[in-house]
C-alpha cells in the first residue's frame, strides 16, 4: 500500500506547526483527533488511499495513534520530518485544520467517540485497532444520514423543493423552463 506521506510524524508536526503559527498550543488529544479525522477523510476523498502509515486504536479517551502517542509523551519529539509536503496533502490538511482546528479537544472527542467505528472497536476492548475501512464506512454513513435529514427539511408537504431567502424565510422553488413561442 502506498501512502501520501512517508511518516505519521510529518502530519503530526505539520499540525503542531500550524497551531504555533496561530499562537495556539496543540494539546496531544486534539492532535490525535485531527490525525484520526485526517486519515478517515483522506481515504474518503482519495478512494481508500491512506494519508499516512498509521494505526489507530480505541482508547477510553478516544482514538489514538500509539507510536505518535509515545513519541509525544514528553513533548515534541526530535524527529526528521518532511518540511514540504506534497501540494495535494498540504491543501487537504489545511482544509481539515480550517474545518476542525478551531474546535476544543472535548468537542473533537465528542464528535469522534459518537462515531460507530470507534464505538465498535472500544466495545471489543481497550486498545483495539480501528480499521480504516470501518472509519470510512462510518463517516460516509453519518454524512448520508445528515444529507437525508437536511434534504427532508427542505421539501414542502407536496414534495416541492423549499429553500430559504437571505432573511431565512422559506420559499418554494421549481426549475425554470423557458417558454415556447
Amino acid at each position: 500500500m502506498t501512502f501520501a506521506v512517508n511518516s505519521t510524524f510529518d502530519v503530526a508536526i505539520w499540525y503542531a506547526d500550524q497551531a504555533l503559527n496561530e499562537n495556539e498550543y496543540l494539546q496531544p488529544l486534539k492532535m490525535h483527533r485531527l490525525l484520526y479525522l485526517s486519515q478517515a477523510f483522506y481515504a474518503i476523498a482519495y478512494n481508500g488511499r491512506k494519508l499516512m502509515p498509521a494505526v489507530f486504536v480505541a482508547d477510553e479517551q478516544g482514538p489514538i495513534e500509539p507510536t505518535v502517542y509515545h513519541a509525544f509523551s514528553r513533548g515534541r519529539p526530535d524527529v526528521d520530518v518532511e518540511l514540504f509536503l506534497p501540494t495535494e496533502v498540504e491543501v487537504f490538511l489545511t482544509s481539515i485544520w480550517r474545518r476542525f482546528g478551531h474546535l476544543k479537544p472535548t468537542q473533537l472527542t465528542k464528535l469522534i467517540t459518537s462515531n460507530t467505528a470507534y464505538a465498535v472497536a472500544l466495545r471489543k476492548g481497550n486498545r483495539t485497532e480501528i480499521p480504516l475501512e470501518t472509519m470510512v464506512l462510518a463517516f460516509k454513513a453519518e454524512a448520508e444520514k445528515k444529507e437525508t435529514s437536511v434534504a427532508k427539511q427542505f421539501r414542502g408537504l407536496d414534495g416541492q423543493r423549499v429553500m430559504l431567502t437571505q432573511s431565512g424565510a422559506p420559499v418554494k422553488v421549481k426549475s425554470w423552463m423557458p417558454g415556447s413561442k
